[in-house]
């Protein structure tokens, strides 16, 4: 059986009536299954987890994002997560006995069935991106919904899918297909989110913006220099966890065998200690591949233990993944969802 995941984010953290109706139609679709969804209201955003075949996948994201459209309206949204609209992003990943190019195919049959039917442009990201520069979300998502009604102007920025026509209650759609990624957040015991966003920048792959002794942004014909980050496969910024009085660093892991878990909990520790604050734990957002935990395991135990429910509760502990809420293996982790 071919398994592919889909990992759509909405722009809602709060309501529950929309978390509700997501839930409602997905359980409806066959060959589909709903394994999380996990709503914050400190970013105003839920993130849904979804896994199935060819078939359902595509019916159960498309049932997914009808929900969310009837429930959500941009117009009203504010949260501390960037984002371009009400149905953000819709990442498909390929799990099991599936590759990549099969899962850009959905993608794209996704983009072309949703922004018919929600009249939402469509943008295409990752491995099923058609332009150099669309490749990045982050790209993608500057300006984020604010700009949006701008940017669809520029002839540079028309949707894949859809009418270069500004949607104000929904925003646009970006979409694709991409290696499993972790969605990573270091816990910082400060509610100055300064440090947070240092440490961000210095970590991601895409670095920051190289600055003068005056603290001006240093430019070569009108291009922003930049330092390059630490970390490759990492995108990364600070965030308000008002919740809790922290800040985190909020963290992308694109690929986890290049910068696993580990190590991005590392370099955060180090850098917080540079900086005189102390980190308390870290969260995994929606699902973790079993193999990433594994890594995580192995290094905390210096290699010693083999045994895998033992290196999994290594890295629980070592990783401090309960230090806000309670890490359920059997919940979190894609290989015993599924």
């Amino acid at each position: 059986m071919k398994i592919i995941e889909c990992v759509p984010n909405f722009s809602e953290g709060r309501n529950q009536e929309t978390f509700e109706a997501i839930k409602e139609e997905v359980a409806k679709v066959k060959n589909a299954k709903l394994l999380s969804l996990e709503p914050d209201a400190d970013y105003n955003r839920v993130v849904v987890t979804l896994a199935g075949d060819e078939e359902g996948i595509l019916n159960a994201t498309l049932s997914a994002c009808r929900a969310a459209a009837q429930n959500i309206d941009m117009r009203r949204h504010k949260g501390e997560h960037p984002r371009l609209g009400a149905i953000d992003v819709v990442p498909f990943v390929p799990v099991a006995n599936v590759t990549t190019e099969e899962c850009v195919k959905i993608s794209e049959k996704f983009a072309e069935l949703i922004s018919k039917e929600l009249k939402v442009p469509v943008y295409l990201y990752e491995s099923a991106a058609r332009k150099a520069d669309r490749k990045s979300l982050s790209s993608i998502r500057q300006g984020e919904y604010e700009g949006l009604e701008s940017k669809l102007t520029d002839p540079n920025w028309a949707p894949d899918y859809g009418n270069a026509v500004f949607n104000p209650k929904l925003g646009a759609i970006v979409t694709g297909s991409r290696f499993f990624l972790i969605a990573y957040n270091v816990n910082i015991k400060s509610n100055d989110v300064k440090y947070s966003k240092e440490i961000g920048e210095i970590l991601r792959e895409s670095g920051y913006a190289k600055r003068d002794e005056k603290g001006n942004v240093i430019k070569v014909d009108g291009k922003t220099v930049k330092v390059p980050g630490r970390l490759k496969e990492v995108k990364g910024m600070g965030v308000a966890l008002e919740k809790y009085n922290i800040t985190q660093v909020s963290m992308n892991l694109t690929n986890y065998n290049v910068t696993p878990m580990h190590v991005a909990f590392e370099e955060v520790k180090k850098e917080a200690a540079r900086l005189g604050v102390e980190i308390n734990g870290s969260e995994i957002v929606g699902l973790v591949p079993l193999e990433s935990m594994l890594q995580a395991g192995r290094f905390y135990s210096g290699g010693k233990e083999t045994d895998e429910k033992k290196l999994v509760g290594i890295a629980i502990e070592k990783l401090g993944l309960s230090a806000l809420h309670p890490f359920k293996p059997e919940e979190k982790i894609i290989e015993y969802m599924i």
